[in-house]
């Protein structure tokens, strides 16, 4: 068995394509109408992972409710400094900015896209 992805659904396909493609670099690998809906498939820059973007026709005008059981999204980025001038500069901020996890040097981070789901960004330490 293989996992091959995730799906949330978004309010607004364009908005949630740009923060997607453009802060996590991630790829549109297909798009496929359905008779109520559109899914936008996205990758990681590995192909490894894949989010299902789902863009219904009709949508609760007040968005989505997330619930309480959905965590979190987690990506890797090489430098949270670097990362940090790229939302900045795309005009998003930090739900948490940069802090050390362990004493050791990790760091992680958290935003928060569009519709409110949250991701964790995490810079390890590479001994």
């Amino acid at each position: 068995m293989k996992f091959l992805h995730t799906m949330i659904r978004v309010k607004d396909a364009e908005k949630s394509i740009k923060f997607y493609t453009e802060l996590l670099n991630m790829k549109i690998d297909k798009k496929k109408r359905l008779d109520d809906c559109e899914l936008i498939f996205l990758n990681d820059e590995d192909g490894v992972c894949q989010i299902e973007l789902t863009y219904n026709d009709e949508k609760p005008s007040d968005g989505y409710q997330i619930g309480t059981g959905f965590g979190h999204f987690a990506f890797s980025v090489d430098s949270l400094d670097k990362f940090t001038e790229k939302l900045h500069n795309l005009g998003y901020e930090y739900l948490y900015e940069p802090f050390d996890l362990n004493g050791k040097g990790t760091k992680i981070a958290f935003i928060k896209d569009p519709d409110g789901y949250e991701i964790e960004l995490i810079e390890k330490v590479v001994w």
